[in-house]
């Protein structure tokens, strides 16, 4: 009932005029005035004209350059190009190159595919003993006077080569003190 009911209310609003209603035009509203119009402007032809007509000759022109001559001979552009040594020594350049790339993924999967040292130096060779006594069992302790005994060896002959060095060098200090004396 209630669609009845609204559409019985659209069309009788439809059916009866509620005001006069006036629709306007706006068409011919001149009523004597003048029209306004805007201003004559001069429109240049814009920047992108000019190029474009600049670019085609330019591109023609180009184009006739780098065409091979009768008989195959190369083209002028070719020539001129040719009287520069970086386009001659391309084949150089490009060995080159290669044997560096080369070179670079030799190195780069030496790198790669080289194991890591397991060397480890102590510093002090009282780190052996540095653990805690109670964590080892009865009758476990290992004798580690052979490890201790490597490592003040290796101390001594590093201290009597830094030695040979130091006196190396005074030896040649002294010389050269003694020749700029002596002249």
């Amino acid at each position: 009932m209630q669609a009845f009911r609204t559409r019985a209310v659209g069309v009788a609003r439809r059916a009866r005029p509620t005001s006069l209603r006036t629709s306007r035009s706006y068409a011919s509203e001149s009523h004597g005035h003048h029209h306004h119009e805007a201003p004559k402007v001069e429109e240049g032809l814009g920047t992108a004209f000019y190029v474009f007509a600049g670019a085609l000759p330019v591109s023609i022109a180009a184009y006739q350059i780098s065409r091979p001559g009768e008989d195959g001979e190369p083209s002028s552009l070719s020539k001129w190009l040719q009287q520069f040594d970086y386009f001659n020594d391309w084949e150089t350049r490009n060995t080159l190159r290669t044997q560096l790339f080369e070179q670079a993924a030799h190195d780069k999967h030496l790198f790669l595919n080289a194991g890591k040292s397991t060397h480890v130096e102590l510093k002090m060779p009282e780190l052996i003993h540095s653990g805690s006594p109670l964590a080892v069992p009865a009758g476990h302790s290992p004798n580690l006077d052979h490890v201790t005994e490597h490592y003040r060896n290796q101390a001594a002959a590093d201290e009597e080569r830094k030695a040979k060095k130091l006196a190396a060098v005074a030896a040649a200090a002294a010389k050269a003190a003694e020749e700029s004396a002596a002249s």
